[in-house]
């Protein structure tokens, strides 16, 4: 499986045990950064990381930041990214079987190194139900702008 990786400073160190754990299960690693913990800014990994699930460069996306809610917030951005911060197992697997979530958060200085790896096979290894969960992804998706704008 190809899989996006991003990160900004906060997540750095996460992001790159992430990816040896991912690399030693044979996934290939679309690693769009951060590279180093120099400060740099969560929305513009959690927009590649996005933009990349979302053209079919990779299959599915991990993005870490401090918290994981505004790398979160700012995937969740794109239309057709549903991305989830998970902080267990059971939210992993719950939002891949209900959400059909195709990016995975993650909160650097929530969760530990251990923890972050159980989520993330857990999210990778559960599929999506599809049934009346499907049709509220197809709601999620609709156009819900209320100003007739059509975004």
């Amino acid at each position: 499986m190809i899989i996006a990786l991003g990160a900004d400073h906060g997540g750095f160190e996460l992001k790159e045990k992430i990816k040896e754990h991912l690399i030693e299960k044979g996934h290939e690693i679309l690693d769009l950064g951060a590279h180093s913990k120099e400060s740099v800014d969560y929305p513009e990994f959690g927009r590649a990381v996005g933009e990349a699930v979302l053209d079919k460069k990779a299959e599915c996306g991990i993005i870490v930041c401090g918290t994981g809610i505004g790398i979160s917030i700012a995937a969740n951005r794109i239309k057709g990214v549903r991305a989830a911060l998970c902080t267990d197992t059971t939210m992993a697997k719950l939002t891949r079987q209900h959400n059909d979530a195709n990016v995975l958060a993650l909160g650097a200085r929530i969760i530990g190194d251990v923890l972050a790896l159980d989520i993330l096979d857990t999210f990778l290894s559960t599929e999506f139900e599809g049934g009346r969960h499907a049709v509220r992804i197809g709601k999620l998706e609709e156009k819900n702008c209320k100003c007739g704008c059509n975004h």
